[in-house]
């Protein structure tokens, strides 16, 4: 048994150098058969051991050497098998790989032959579908052949320089194509339109029409209307958007956008054989503005129309949210032009229409129905998507609006008030009040308690009252002029919040703080907008403070008069005006205070030409003082007059009081500090005075009934503090030494109630020689 397997291992490794794919399994099957050969006598030998008990020493030790020996060439098989199959299987996987690599350059190059051909075949039928005029087919064609084009451009590593001029030739059959359409499409819409310069009125408006050549005649009622044709080609090219922007550009300026802005002008249709006609008629406008009713009948018609002759269109367009792909033109023009049609009809119709009082609120029902039915119309032509707009969201807000509009119409009359002229005055009393609403009465419940416990105690309380009662007039204003437009910015407080006493809670928060804010304008805009004339005119100061002094006055009660009947909000205290009152009180104080010392700086330069009122013996040096003396009283008439019947009868006093006052210390000061006056010299000092004294009062004349004023002219040294210095001054240029010496009465007389012991001798000594006489006066004045 050992020779058969010893001749099949050496012939085994006889081949092992060289297997080939053949004799490997011819081998391994001998080798098999071998295998199953030897497993049975192992068996039968184990058998016969085990079972028959046969003495098999010597075979047994046969076998198991012809075992290893076939193990040891199994193991050898294996290892001459595995290096030749991995060697063949590396030589057959690179010629794969490379046979692969060949096949695959075949194919790319096949594919992109067949691109090409599909280019090309692409244009041929191109330029036959557009001698045709079939523009859809044409615009596939191109569609097509930009696709081949794009897959060519697409494979890396592979170029061809004959791409470049595909891509020039594909773009121009595009151009040539666009070209074509842009020439069908101006046919069949054929806008008329005004010069450019007269783009925006009334007149050219009427001079705009649009013609639509898209009637259909009986032979293309059974074809494509050529209208579908040429805007589907657009849309497969990509240009449809483009093309009905600048359509609803044109009709938006030229047709929708008068319609809207120009309540006279109508639209007028007119249909032929072959074409359709939209143009305008004039028509005498009832209103400035149109109502929304008849602004959206007017742009109802126009879509109707569009929508019969042109827009009900569909077409086949990529589409993210619509399935099947296809839309309307009615849906694309929508998108593009909505928006700004929109806004135009809420700014120049919707607004207009918000009512201006809280009593018209409810007839906006009727606006808010018209713009539903109006929108449902557009939407049932696929004009418009199913949500609701703008337009229709601002109608139905109309409260907000009412409160905005109403509250920007409030502040635009206030600044028109505070911007118009001050001297346009009316003349306010303790009688004059404005027209107040009518207000429920807080202490009405408890005015019957009060009553009859007042009856019980009547017989066993003395009665405490003080028989002196105050004036009903005690707190009004007193008598003065205020500007008109004042008195008509308070009505127009007054209306405001009475009207928001009848509106919504957030109506009424809002006008109350537009009352709020017409104050806080005028405290800023009045005192800018008129300070030139503030500054130079002495009547229009004393106007303003009258002015800034009512308002203050109506500010105190305004809040508490309306505190009760507005919302539950503002009745907690925050509806006060209070706040604002010291602030107007100081702008008024402060600009005529100013006035007042522009005044007082001319009155001083006048007198700054007297020269020092002294050497009044030379007729230069007193014409002089003279002069500045009259120019002073002068500017005090003047000043008496204007503010005459204006400023309230104290104000009045106090001011023309510390004007003429002014003058008088000024007088005094200058004779005061002379040190050398002659007996000539007091003389027409004295007359200078004297002039004072007696043109002075007269310049006291707030009333403009002249016999009602000597009253005022007889209380001048109320208003005039150095009134007495003034004539204690007159005396002593008059008096002699003795005569000023008893009005001195050791310092307890009148000129001591006036002038320092300084003062008194300073005068003495200009006045008198220096004598006996004089040193023992002098010696009294202590």
């Amino acid at each position: 048994m050992a020779a058969p397997a010893g001749s099949l291992v050496a012939a085994v490794l006889a081949h092992s150098g060289r297997l080939d794919k053949e004799d490997l399994g011819t081998r391994i099957g001998r080798l098999s058969r071998r295998v199953e050969e030897l497993k049975g006598e192992v068996c039968n030998m184990i058998n016969k051991k085990y079972n028959e008990f046969l003495p098999s020493m010597q075979s047994a030790e046969d076998l198991v050497s012809q075992l290893e020996g076939l193990s040891s060439n199994i193991d050898l098989l294996k290892a001459g098998i595995e290096n030749e199959v991995q060697q063949d299987l590396n030589i057959a996987v690179a010629e794969f790989t490379e046979l692969k690599q060949q096949l695959e350059r075949d194919t790319l190059v096949l594919s992109i032959l067949k691109k090409l051909q599909e280019f090309d075949t692409a244009i041929k039928e191109y330029n036959t579908a557009l001698l045709e005029k079939k523009y859809v087919a044409a615009a596939q064609q191109l569609e097509k052949a930009r696709s081949s084009l794009k897959m060519l451009e697409s494979r890396k590593g592979f170029e061809l320089k004959i791409l470049k001029a595909l891509g020039t030739e594909l773009t121009v059959q595009t151009q040539n194509m666009l070209y074509h359409l842009g020439e069908e499409w101006q046919k069949l819409a054929v806008w008329k339109l005004p010069p450019l310069k007269e783009s925006s009125s009334l007149e050219s408006a009427m001079h705009s029409e649009l013609h639509l050549h898209t009637v259909p005649s009986k032979e293309e009622e059974i074809a494509d209307p050529p209208v579908a044709s040429v805007l589907q080609a657009f849309a497969v090219l990509g240009e449809l958007h483009t093309k009905l922007k600048i359509f609803g550009q044109l009709l938006l300026k030229y047709i929708l956008k008068p319609l809207i802005s120009y309540p006279s002008l109508q639209p007028f249709t007119e249909e032929q054989s072959d074409v359709f006609i939209l143009r305008f008629k004039s028509e005498e406008p009832n209103l400035d503005h149109s109502s929304p009713m008849e602004v959206f009948d007017k742009i109802k018609l126009i879509f109707e129309v569009l929508h019969k002759y042109l827009l009900n269109v569909p077409l086949e367009q990529p589409v993210e949210d619509k399935k099947d792909g296809r839309v309307t033109l009615a849906e694309l023009l929508g998108d593009a032009i909505w928006e700004e049609l929109s806004d135009c009809l809420i700014q120049n119709c919707l607004v207009n229409s918000i009512p201006t009082n809280s009593s018209k609120l409810e007839q906006y029902v009727e606006v808010i129905k018209s713009t539903e039915e109006f929108e449902k119309a557009l939407k049932d032509m696929q004009f418009l998507k199913g949500d609701t707009t703008d337009l229709l969201k601002y109608a139905r807000n109309v409260n907000s609006h009412f409160a905005n509009k109403k509250c920007q119409d409030v502040i635009v009359a206030a600044r028109n008030l505070m911007t118009s002229e001050i001297h346009n005055t009316v003349k306010i009393t303790p009688d004059s009040s404005v027209a107040l609403p009518r207000l429920p009465d807080p202490g009405a419940g408890d005015h019957l308690k009060m009553q009859k416990t007042s009856k019980l105690l009547h017989n066993d309380v003395v009665n405490l009252e003080n028989e002196t009662k105050l004036s009903q007039y005690t707190f009004s204003l007193p008598t003065c002029r205020i500007s008109s437009s004042v008195e008509k910015l308070m009505e127009l407080a007054y209306q405001t919040l009475l009207e928001a006493t009848a509106s919504t809670d957030q109506c009424c928060i809002q006008l109350f703080y537009s009352v709020r804010n017409i104050f806080q304008l005028f405290y800023d805009v009045v005192p800018t907008y008129h300070k030139e004339n503030l500054q130079k005119l002495p009547q229009l100061a004393a106007i303003h403070h009258n002015n800034c002094m009512y308002i203050a006055h109506h500010l105190l009660t305004l809040g508490h008069q309306f505190r009760y009947r507005l919302t539950n909000i503002l009745c907690d205290g925050a509806a006060t005006f209070v706040d604002l009152v010291p602030g107007f009180r100081r702008l008024g104080m402060e600009c005529f205070l100013a006035q007042m010392r522009v005044q007082k700086g001319e009155i001083l330069e006048r007198l700054s030409s007297a020269r020092n009122f002294s050497n009044m013996d030379d007729e230069e040096n007193y014409c002089a003082a003279n002069k500045a003396i009259r120019q002073v009283l002068h500017q005090l008439k003047r000043l008496g007059k204007v503010w005459q019947d204006v400023l309230p009868v104290n104000i009045y006093c106090k001011a023309m009081g510390t004007l003429l006052n002014t003058a008088l210390t000024e007088i005094v000061t200058r004779i005061a500090a002379l040190e050398d006056i002659s007996a000539e010299d007091a003389d027409r000092l004295y007359s200078l005075c004297r002039t004072m004294v007696e043109e002075g009062p007269r310049v006291f004349t707030p009333l403009a009934e002249d016999d009602k004023n000597k009253k005022y002219q007889e209380e001048v040294p109320v208003y005039v503090q150095k009134w007495m210095t003034f004539k204690e001054l007159m005396i002593i240029l008059q008096a002699n030494l003795q005569e000023i010496v008893d009005q001195w009465a050791d310092g307890k007389g009148p000129l001591a109630a006036e002038f320092s012991a300084a003062e008194v001798k300073s005068l003495i000594r200009a006045l008198f020689q220096n004598t006996e006489r004089r040193a023992a006066a002098l010696a009294k004045i202590k």
